[in-house]
């Protein structure tokens, strides 16, 4: 009803003018920012499919939270570095910018100290992110916003060329979501730096993921409409993740241990290759299942949940320099039991926990191991179904290889 009387009542205006509405909309930058800031309301409340919204350069000052549920627009600035909205102030709203709507675009601008998430896009298709930065301005803290580029059940999303730093979950977090492709970005001193989250099939590549606390996660939860599987990681610069976790406790990413360069977690066909990966103080690639995740409990999956992570495929990466400082209790204990005082943990840590019923004479089928065919990696398995009672550095049960994922086509017009 009220879109509806909006939209009556800017028909009469325009008609009252011997106008029609225009769809490229600039929004002008007036001497208050006051006037900047209800100008941009207005487009966003009026907007028609097909409008584009453009923003000039400056830097304004954003009280409110900014909605837009209209598909089909494009929301454009003149540079992440040029147009700078600061929610500073917020007093308003619990994003930055939430979009309800399918075929959008948001390009070339800035969005900063929100007070949660900085751009949530929720329930559509065909999204398109491109040259946007979030950030927290006053850098790692537990009440910064949670998610920075949010996009939460979309079908076909694009995230490009676009910078993530200081939120206190994942600076780009891609949920419940199918075909993605997310490239050329930069996540830093965030919790989590990407993460792809109960989604299925996507591309994380040409990225770079550093000074967060995990660099790049693949989680499957309980209780959500999917599960996750097919995520191809490639060509990823993932670095010195070491910032200590500032995570809300109880929140899933509480329990990631500073240090970790990639994390996964309950998620099938996992496929890792042509990485830049060193430098994570704990472990260069951690592989887990739910049971050893901080926020496990025995109430809290459904049934249905499957909290084993199989058919993880880790080939053609450099790694180095990992695991000189783990942080997590078990882990030090484990470093200094197996490779002494100055030794370091290795390049791929897996939780050795398996699903009974699919073990074949005693083995997990080679289709659904964890499979490491590349030479120079170090491999520990630390058993902790059994409390660690068994564990192994013998990664010859690991020397497999298995079938290759499809690359992501996404249908969008870029």
């Amino acid at each position: 009803m009220l879109r509806f009387l909006s939209t009556v009542l800017l028909a009469a205006l325009v008609a009252a003018c011997g106008g029609k509405p225009d769809t490229n909309a600039t929004a002008t930058a007036p001497s208050k920012a006051d006037d900047f800031q209800k100008n941009l309301l207005r487009q966003l409340i009026d907007a028609k499919p097909g409008a584009v919204i453009e923003l000039p350069e400056g830097r304004f000052e954003i009280t409110r939270g900014l909605t837009l549920n209209v598909d089909g627009v494009t929301l454009r600035g003149a540079g992440m570095d040029k147009t700078v909205l600061s929610f500073k102030n917020q007093v308003q709203g619990a994003e930055g910018l939430l979009v309800n709507a399918s075929d959008f675009t948001v390009q070339d601008l800035a969005i900063e100290d929100t007070k949660g998430d900085a751009i949530k896009i929720n329930q559509g298709s065909n999204v398109i992110i491109q040259r946007v930065r979030t950030e927290w301005t006053n850098g790692p803290d537990t009440e910064n916003g949670a998610y920075g580029i949010y996009p939460v059940q979309i079908d076909n999303v694009l995230i490009e060329d676009s910078v993530a730093i200081g939120a206190s979950d994942a600076g780009i977090y891609v949920g419940q979501s199918t075909n993605i492709v997310v490239r050329r970005n930069r996540a830093e001193y965030n919790v989590a730096g990407i993460e792809i989250e109960n989604s299925v099939g996507a591309d994380v590549y040409e990225n770079i993921a550093t000074n967060n606390t995990g660099g790049i996660l693949v989680f499957n939860m309980p209780n959500l409409p999917q599960a996750g599987h097919s995520t191809r990681l490639y060509n990823n610069t993932i670095v010195s993740n070491n910032t200590e976790n500032f995570g809300a406790d109880g929140t899933p990413v509480a329990s990631v241990p500073a240090g970790s360069g990639i994390v996964i977690n309950s998620n099938d066909k996992v496929e890792i290759f042509a990485n830049e990966i060193r430098d994570n103080n704990t472990t260069n690639i951690l592989v887990t299942s739910y049971f050893m995740a901080g926020y496990f409990s025995e109430k809290a999956a459904a049934e249905s949940f499957d909290p084993y992570p199989e058919s993880i495929y880790i080939y053609g990466n450099t790694m180095s320099g990992s695991g000189s400082s783990p942080d997590n209790l078990e882990l030090k204990a484990l470093k200094l039991a197996e490779y002494g005082l100055g030794g370091s943990l290795p390049d791929v840590i897996w939780d050795g926990i398996t699903d009974s019923q699919k073990l074949v004479d005693g083995e997990l089928p080679k289709a659904l191991r964890v499979c490491i065919a590349e030479e120079q990696a170090t491999f520990l398995n630390i058993d902790a179904g059994n409390d660690f009672k068994n564990i192994s550095k013998d990664i010859a049960p690991h020397r497999c290889e298995l079938e290759k994922l499809p690359e992501v086509t996404l249908e969008l017009e870029v």
